[in-house]
């Protein structure tokens, strides 16, 4: 099983199930998750156990679909028989391949035969580095720092010189597109570690760079005035304006961040960015359409977006706290029964009203994530125009809902 042929392939996080079906269901040609431990996000995401390894690969799989386990923390010598059960574990499980940042992790999966891709902490900025990691990898994620113009000169030196990975294919290159960025140098932060114990480079940070802080002279007691007090705190990357110039960079996989974020956020960003790369190839990618996807993420969690280093900015551009989305949900309610035949939902109202012409949100961890708008509900088995606490609505949907999932009102949100 391979990506798309000749288009970016996406990829997409999946920091739960719920998270994991959106992607999939919205057009994400590859997924990429953590089990427990050794992995960026052991702490800010639900993460996956052992046990769920098959499940994840089956999903993946029949949808056509890559599947791959992020090994990318620090790995101290305590750490190497967790790493190799996991490696044993992706191996028997099928996973397409493991995202590494440590040579002795790099080994074992190699030795395991399983697909190598470098993360970025391992901070390759330059071609004769690349080649040094050939020979365990098929794909590389270049240093976060790095210009398009940069990415584009390894990209042909790489078609020049015929580099090749473990597989006999020419190295890929895969950069990151879009969400959190740190400040830090490829994400190589110590601060959390300094100030609470609590390792980033672990998957534990406390994300001391999101916080104000004011900054006095010690000497003379005197507090300089700082326009932003958020000064470490960057906005999020997007790259959907300027796609094509990533295309033309020779990207070849294009990662989403976002294994700590709501289901609903990798639906959208992942339908947008279908939708956007699928133009690209198709030559519809028009400054309209650009515009329209914009306001799409804009809907989504998100600190504001700016372009990152990708087209040659020196200095970050800094946020301020919380969400900047356009839109937010409120929960109602939980699914109580569906009818396949007929196609209708029900769900039971534990919170706030709903009404006809509401926009609504349902996720659940096989029915990933659904957004609709509401024409027509029962309440309490009789049309209706409302539902309260208490009632049961009947919702046409044409996807079967289960207990477990939830139903939201998703409402605009002034920032």
């Amino acid at each position: 099983m391979r990506k798309r042929a000749d288009k970016i392939e996406l990829m997409a996080p999946a920091g739960s199930w719920e998270a994991l079906q959106a992607a999939i269901d919205n057009g994400a040609d590859s997924i990429y998750f953590g089990v427990e431990q050794l992995n960026m996000r052991a702490v800010s995401s639900i993460n996956f156990t052992l046990e769920d390894l098959p499940e994840i690969v089956k999903r993946c799989e029949n949808n056509g679909v890559r599947s791959y386990l992020t090994l990318n923390t620090i790995v101290y010598d305590h750490d190497l028989m967790v790493a190799k059960k996991l490696i044993k574990a992706a191996k028997e499980a099928g996973v397409s391949a493991v995202i590494v940042a440590d040579q002795a992790v790099m080994f074992m999966a190699r030795e395991a035969g399983l697909e190598v891709h470098i993360s970025t902490q391992i901070n390759i900025t330059n071609v004769e580095t690349l080649k040094f990691y050939s020979t365990f990898a098929d794909t590389m994620v270049l240093s976060r720092e790095l210009s398009l113009r940069q990415v584009k000169h390894i990209t042909k030196e790489i078609e020049r010189q015929q580099i090749k990975g473990p597989s006999g294919r020419l190295v890929e290159i895969e950069i990151f597109g879009h969400g959190a960025l740190c400040m830090a140098v490829s994400g190589k932060c110590h601060m959390s570690l300094h100030t609470y114990n609590s390792s980033a480079n672990r998957g534990a940070c406390k994300q001391n760079c999101r916080k104000p802080y004011i900054v006095i002279d010690k000497e003379s007691g005197i507090e300089l005035e700082i326009d932003n007090e958020y000064i470490m705190s960057p906005k999020d990357l997007m790259v959907l304006d300027f796609l094509d110039q990533v295309k033309d960079a020779g990207v070849r996989v294009l990662k989403l961040e976002g294994r700590g974020r709501a289901p609903e956020y990798v639906a959208t960003t992942v339908r947008t960015y279908r939708e956007a790369i699928d133009a690209l190839y198709e030559g519809t990618f028009t400054p309209e359409r650009v515009e329209k996807w914009v306001e799409q993420l804009a809907t989504v969690y998100n600190r504001g977006f700016w372009s990152g280093y990708y087209l040659g900015k020196k200095l970050g551009e800094w946020t301020t706290p919380g969400s900047h989305a356009t839109q937010k949900k409120i929960y109602l309610g939980k699914g109580w029964h569906y009818y396949p035949k007929a196609q209708v939902a029900e769900f039971k109202i534990e919170a706030f009203d709903l009404k006809k012409g509401d926009k609504i949100l349902i996720t659940g961890p096989t029915t990933g994530v659904i957004e609709t708008n509401i024409n027509e509900m029962y309440v309490n088995d009789t049309p209706g125009e409302s539902a309260k606490k208490g009632d049961i609505v009947s919702i046409k949907i044409d996807k079967k809902i289960r207990p477990a999932d939830k139903l939201y009102k998703l409402v605009k949100n002034e920032v």
